[in-house]
């Protein structure tokens, strides 16, 4: 399984973030992974689509749009004329049928997500829809830093079971919270292999190194 390293410039400085990006392709990143919120899906807000169009000249690398947001179908023309390269929306906040055929048709590739409090078959009808990727919250949606929650390992394994059962075993299954060196070997082993890592990378002092050990 190809494991992928996405992370999330929600840990970094904001008043420097096309260095960063520049900089975490050159470490060996897989994706930039950006944290949209927007004060009522979760409480903080974070930026928007002019954060990623900003972005966008800085770094070749997919641009994996995460949208904490209420009516996503109201911003996604946004990050797709932004350089959006996936846009991830919630199962909890949108009718994803709907939202998947105007992600395809805008050329985007199509990924959702669930809470930690949402049963991993509410991703099953993405699966049958389509999608390019699915999304595992580990961590309540809001807040970096978070420690992993455990009880997330059994809901990866049953969403790349049903992956497997339908006929795409190699779909991208992303975890995104408190994955740090010491657990990223469970989170793989249970069938992820694209890792959300804000605070781990962007806090250590080699992040190539890091990023090559998350990899494993």
């Amino acid at each position: 399984m190809n494991i992928k390293i996405a992370p999330s410039i929600l840990a970094s400085d904001f008043s420097k973030v096309g260095e960063t990006v520049k900089k975490l392709e050159q470490s060996g990143a897989d994706y930039v992974h950006c944290d949209v919120m927007d004060g009522n899906f979760v409480p903080p807000i974070t930026f928007g689509a002019q954060m990623v169009k900003a972005i966008r000249p800085h770094t070749k690398l997919p641009l994996d749009c995460h949208l904490m947001v209420l009516h996503p179908e109201t911003h996604i023309e946004d990050f797709a004329a932004a350089g959006a390269d996936i846009v991830t929306v919630h199962v909890e906040a949108c009718d994803i049928p709907a939202l998947f055929r105007r992600l395809a048709s805008l050329g985007v590739k199509r990924s959702a997500v669930i809470n930690p409090e949402t049963p991993a078959e509410a991703l099953f009808p993405a699966v049958d829809e389509g999608a390019d990727m699915l999304l595992l919250m580990s961590v309540r949606p809001g807040w970096g830093g978070q420690k992993f929650i455990e009880g997330t390992l059994k809901k990866i394994e049953a969403v790349r079971n049903y992956c497997i059962s339908h006929g795409v075993p190699d779909l991208d299954i992303e975890v995104d919270g408190g994955v740090t060196e010491e657990n990223v070997k469970d989170v793989i082993g249970a069938g992820a292999n694209v890792i959300v890592a804000g605070s781990t990378v962007f806090r250590s002092a080699d992040m190539a190194a890091t990023i090559g050990r998350l990899r494993g």
